[in-house]
């Protein structure tokens, strides 16, 4: 590290400790680009016919890049009787834009709903082609609303997992996610026991932000390459964490929300020893048996998958390892952006989980 990059880092952490959020993240990003030369374009899709994957000189910080948006095109038919509305939420700390997916035949009324938080340089309508979730709300006949993060909020739409005030209940993103998905269940007849929240990258640390901060909300949590709640107080320290991993402090309510984690082990973009830390801190209330299982999908990636076994004999974690795969969403669609349509689908496992794991 030369001097200079060090001076420009002394400099950041000193905006930071003034308040100077802003400031200093623009001032980091712009000192990565130059050191590293970075790029939030995809590389070439391979020859195999697999998803064209982040490059993995491809960072910044504290945002977590994916390839170029691509997402539903405008005017899409959608299945009979389905909606894809756009909608708003304000409350006492903002408001936040977000879509929401309305299958047209829903199973059960009320339905479960799942929230989920896109990546940055990622919108609703990228990240919900990129998971496919509406085609499995479509089928299990469940809602999906996807907030937006403003470019107010943050300029790569990151959601600012890294900031204190954004990591506890009732204050910054944490009160707007809730308030928006408490909006949504007054507006739809959905389930109380059967509200889960994802995301992936830095939407995956919001999702396990949320899982600690609002317990009696969200029934069930799915973290996709993303980081634990606390793992990051401001700028420097999210640099720290995304490059080599950290812990969060364990939950205050004291109990387990049933998690369910996914990241590649050749993510260069969050460490992957981020999910072990995800999961530590959701076991912090007492995990006795894990159980591992392997496979491979057809013609794609090799994976790892450990259940982890809460006192009474309940599998209440799950962690998911794939292998080879990058910073991406796992089994996801081309059609979006930060997907690997090769490894195992999160988004059917997710729901699989989530769908085991209604409220007590």
């Amino acid at each position: 590290m030369n001097a200079i990059f060090s001076e420009q880092m002394r400099l950041a952490t000193d905006l930071t400790r003034q308040g100077r959020l802003s400031e200093a993240t623009t001032l980091l990003q712009t000192l990565l680009k130059g050191s590293t030369e970075l790029n939030t374009q995809s590389v070439e899709p391979a020859t195999n016919g697999q998803a064209p994957l982040p490059d993995p000189t491809a960072w910044r910080l504290p945002s977590m890049p994916g390839p170029p948006k691509r997402g539903r095109p405008a005017g899409a038919r959608l299945p009979e009787g389905a909606r894809f509305l756009a909608a708003s939420f304000a409350g006492p700390s903002g408001s936040r834009d977000y879509k929401l997916y309305i299958p047209g035949r829903q199973h059960t009324a009320p339905a479960p709903l799942v929230v989920m938080q896109h990546g940055c340089t990622q919108s609703p309508d990228d990240f919900a082609a990129g998971t496919r979730l509406n085609a499995l709300a479509e089928e299990h006949g469940f809602l999906v609303a996807y907030p937006a993060q403003s470019r107010a909020a943050n300029a790569q739409q990151c959601w600012n997992w890294f900031n204190p005030s954004d990591q506890r209940r009732g204050r910054g993103e944490p009160a707007l996610i809730a308030g928006l998905t408490q909006q949504v269940m007054r507006d739809n007849a959905i389930d109380p026991r059967q509200v889960y929240v994802a995301g992936l990258s830095a939407g995956g640390a919001l999702a396990a932000i949320m899982a600690q901060a609002y317990p009696e909300l969200y029934a069930a949590a799915g973290v996709h390459s993303g980081l634990a709640c606390g793992a990051a107080r401001d700028v420097p320290s999210a640099f720290t964490a995304m490059r080599q991993g950290a812990s969060g402090p364990a939950p205050a309510h004291g109990r387990i929300v049933p998690t369910i984690v996914f990241h590649a082990d050749r993510d260069t973009t969050v460490n992957p020893s981020n999910a072990d830390q995800v999961i530590a801190q959701s076991a912090a209330a007492g995990v006795l048996r894990r159980q591992t299982e392997q496979g491979q999908v057809p013609n794609g990636r090799a994976w790892t998958r450990t259940i982890h076994h809460d006192r009474q004999g309940r599998a209440v974690l799950e962690q998911w390892t794939v292998h080879g795969g990058g910073h991406a969403w796992s089994g996801g669609s081309a059609a979006g952006s930060y997907t690997d349509p090769a490894g195992p689908d999160a988004s059917r496992e997710m729901l699989r989980f989530f769908l085991e794991h209604p409220a007590a």
